[in-house]
């Protein structure tokens, strides 16, 4: 009986050796993967903190230029969902185009998560989108994707160089948040969109009503800008179903 457990434990130790040659995995190299994940996923939780700690604009350029070429593997680690989340919310309520393409502008598009979310989505094929963004580096990494039609450099801040109802559909996801751009850019973006189209975006829920978004888009409700369609919360990162307010509203 001894000898019979030996032989099946030499056996299946065989199973394991060859299993891993021809996987080529093995205890060390799991062990790394999985060490190589944590250390990703540290890296994106502190550089997210230091994005909410930002103080200005020119700080924020040169934060968002050197994060630039690890951002899109640092969120993916953390399971953020935003950009799928928002394109999905979009197409909720957007109508089905009756002439051409609907014409989008990605604000702060980053490196193009949006648009890469808008490409794999039911809209593939029926939508021409343009992106904005402060960092050139992180433009970089959008027109690598071969998504956008036009990528520019612009502060949303000010005014975007844009003519009146150039759009469709107006997306910002990301950027209405902790150290980044105040609610006063919603009325520019009311100024990009045409009448009758959307603006999305989702807005950090610690700065909802405390950053004074949720005031904002109440005038822009009151004044007749806009209609305010929804501002539901919804989870930022895939397993939550909190910690953003996604925002649709209508062009009047």
């Amino acid at each position: 009986m001894e000898n019979t457990v030996h032989l099946n434990k030499i056996k299946t130790s065989q199973e394991e050796i060859e299993l891993r040659k021809a996987t080529g995995s093995s205890h060390s190299s799991i062990k790394m993967s999985h060490s190589s994940s944590t250390a990703t996923l540290a890296r994106s939780d502190k550089n997210v903190k230091s994005a909410h700690a930002l103080a200005d604009s020119s700080e924020a350029q040169i934060f968002y230029d050197k994060w630039a070429p690890n951002y899109d593997e640092e969120l993916k680690a953390k399971g953020y969902a935003s950009p799928r989340r928002c394109v999905e919310a979009l197409i909720s309520n957007v109508p089905p185009p009756t002439s051409g393409k609907l014409k989008i502008l990605d604000a702060a598009c980053g490196t193009g998560l949006v648009g890469e979310c808008l490409a794999q989505s039911s809209l593939a094929g029926q939508f021409i989108v343009d992106g904005v963004d402060l960092s050139a580096d992180m433009l970089a990494e959008a027109r690598v994707k071969g998504v956008y039609r036009d990528l520019e450099t612009a502060n949303l801040e000010e005014r975007v160089e844009k003519q009146d109802s150039s759009y469709d559909l107006v997306m910002c996801v990301g950027a209405l948040t902790k150290g980044h751009i105040g609610p006063n850019v919603l009325v520019e973006f009311a100024r990009l969109t045409a009448k009758d189209g959307l603006i999305a975006a989702t807005v950090h829920g610690d700065v909802w009503e405390s950053g004074g978004y949720k005031a904002e888009i109440e005038r822009l409700q009151d004044v007749g800008i806009v209609q305010i369609v929804n501002t539901e919360p919804f989870g930022i990162i895939e397993e939550a179903d909190t910690g953003g307010i996604m925002v649709i509203l209508k062009k009047k």
